[in-house]
């Protein structure tokens, strides 16, 4: 039986062709662990356990791997501000470490009480910020980066008319209101602050993140 799939991009249900012929490797943003699940979090993982299920369905074979954020979750969705870690750590009174070990559990059972399939992988973040930092290089080194005076990594397009904004284009939206859109997007860039050598935060931060 033919899968057939929604295109966000394109805007419309497509056949579904995979890289490889009988195999589906199925990533999933997972948690941030410095407090419970809500509903509306857990409507995602709802959406993607019937993903799995359908693609196990129709014969494919799936790795499904999730992520636990167990740092380098800032508070602001613009990247600025507090780890969230370290927020929910002075919040509760105990280590982040602590922290994350109890949130990790409690999202576990709510998945398993809503009867969702566990993935075959779970990755925390902290275990994985060497592979993080050379993915960081590679990017930045292909010219999709640049690293400002204060450390933050802010990504770019070579091409100006990327595809997002092409595709506003077609969608038929205003040229003036996608320049509108592409300055909040830069202002943004600009005001993301994150961790660096000389931040204030710095030794308490990296005291987490830096197993010893």
């Amino acid at each position: 039986m033919k899968l057939r799939l929604f295109d966000t991009y394109a805007r419309e249900v497509r056949q579904f062709e995979p890289l490889r012929a009988d195999y589906v490797g199925l990533y999933a943003c997972g948690p941030t662990v410095y407090d419970y699940a809500h509903i509306g979090n857990l409507r995602t993982y709802l959406f993607e356990d019937i993903l799995r299920r359908v693609l196990e369905f129709n014969g494919y074979r799936v790795r499904h791997v999730v992520n636990i954020t167990d740092v380098g979750h800032l508070v602001s969705d613009a990247d600025a501000g507090e780890d969230k870690m370290l927020a929910g750590a002075r919040r509760t009174g105990k280590s982040a470490w602590e922290i994350a070990e109890i949130y990790t559990q409690a999202f576990k059972e709510d998945l398993d009480a809503l009867h969702i399939l566990a993935p075959h992988v779970w990755c925390r973040a902290t275990d994985h910020i060497p592979e993080q930092i050379d993915a960081i290089r590679c990017i930045e080194a292909h010219g999709f980066a640049y690293r400002t005076s204060d450390g933050v990594d802010a990504w770019k397009r070579r091409d100006p008319l990327n595809r997002s904004r092409a595709r506003l284009l077609e969608l038929g939206m205003a040229e003036d209101k996608i320049g509108e859109l592409e300055a909040d997007v830069k202002a943004e860039i600009e005001d993301a602050v994150k961790f660096s050598e000389d931040s204030p935060a710095a030794d308490e931060y990296f005291k987490y993140v830096v197993k010893e």
